[in-house]
């Protein structure tokens, strides 16, 4: 195992793909594998996606190294790689860069993934957006395990919890609609990471906290909401989840692994009604949600990752 080499190549435009990426490769050294991690580094902001993914790609092109093996994190890095090789992502550009967004993009992914040598998404939804004509898959989750035992939902003093970065995407103004509706006197909604807050009354805005901070917060939250007009993954919501917190969603296209878990542990917090939602997880949670949670994570935990890299990942990257 000492001679096994693989160079993921992380663009890192978000921090769970940067978590995801940092994961997999402690999971490829667990296994054996020495592991390059190269981190593109982030270029300009640039006013498309079209024009974005093209400077990423360009540097993720001079980012790879000489290994037995390589593995692109998001299609984007693959579309202009000097060699063939394996291809880890959440969602593909046919999926989530529609119209002008993916003007060259789904074209040239298209080509990467025929020529890829193995497909590592997340999920089985993300598989499903490829074509059929389509390299070895082996489905890869991104390892989400509690930071201790559930804390009970009555023990909790932050009322709601939701996402900003990202806003448009991840509904932003449609959770801050719902809560306006849904809030009672003395309930706050915490919103991380909006690019331009706006004081109203039971919102507080707070920037993005590293992985700690983010779990040390959602372990005190008696719920996290969230209304994405597309997920291509869900990877914030399963955190949640793995630390028992009671997850309020609208349906939403795109590989979102979150949502059917979320429907199963109450149903009554997945649907269009937001607020009604919000009210019935402050109001009346479903009994033991936060264990059954937990457990319902228990696919996505290190080990049961750790395992499939060694027993699947790590053969068909290195033979």
């Amino acid at each position: 195992m000492a001679a096994m080499d693989v160079c993921l190549v992380s663009l890192g435009t978000t921090a769970g793909l940067r978590r995801a990426d940092q994961a997999l490769a402690d999971a490829l050294r667990r296994a054996g594998a020495r592991v390059d991690l190269v981190a593109v580094a982030r270029p300009r902001p640039l006013r498309t996606m079209a024009a974005q993914d093209l400077q990423l790609a360009l540097a993720a092109r001079r980012a790879v190294r000489d290994a037995r093996a390589v593995v692109y994190s998001t299609v984007t890095a693959a579309t202009l790689a000097p060699r063939a090789g394996a291809v880890r992502f959440d969602a593909t550009a046919a999926g989530n860069r529609p119209g002008r967004h993916g003007l060259w993009q789904r074209s040239a992914e298209r080509r990467a993934l025929r020529r890829a040598t193995l497909l590592l998404p997340w999920s089985e939804g993300g598989l499903a957006e490829v074509a059929a004509a389509r390299p070895p898959a082996v489905v890869v989750p991104v390892p989400v395990d509690p930071t201790g035992p559930p804390v009970p939902l009555d023990e909790r003093d932050v009322a709601a919890v939701t996402y900003g970065a990202n806003p448009v995407k991840k509904g932003l103004d449609r959770v801050l609609a719902a809560w306006r509706v849904a809030r009672r006197p003395g309930e706050t909604l915490v919103v991380l990471g909006a690019p331009d807050p706006r004081p109203e009354p039971g919102v507080e805005h707070r920037p993005l906290l590293d992985a700690a901070g983010w779990r040390a917060l959602v372990r005190r939250a008696r719920c996290f909401v969230t209304a994405p007009r597309r997920e291509d993954y869900g990877l914030a919501q399963l955190e949640a989840l793995a630390e028992g917190t009671p997850l309020v969603t609208t349906p939403a296209p795109g590989p979102y692994a979150a949502l059917p878990v979320a429907r199963e542990l109450d149903a009554r917090l997945v649907g269009d009604d937001l607020a009604a939602g919000l009210r019935a997880a402050l109001d009346a949670p479903a009994a033991g949600y936060p264990g059954r949670a937990a457990a319902a994570l228990r696919p996505w935990r290190a080990e049961q990752v750790d395992r499939l890299v060694a027993e699947r990942v790590v053969p068909a990257l290195l033979g």
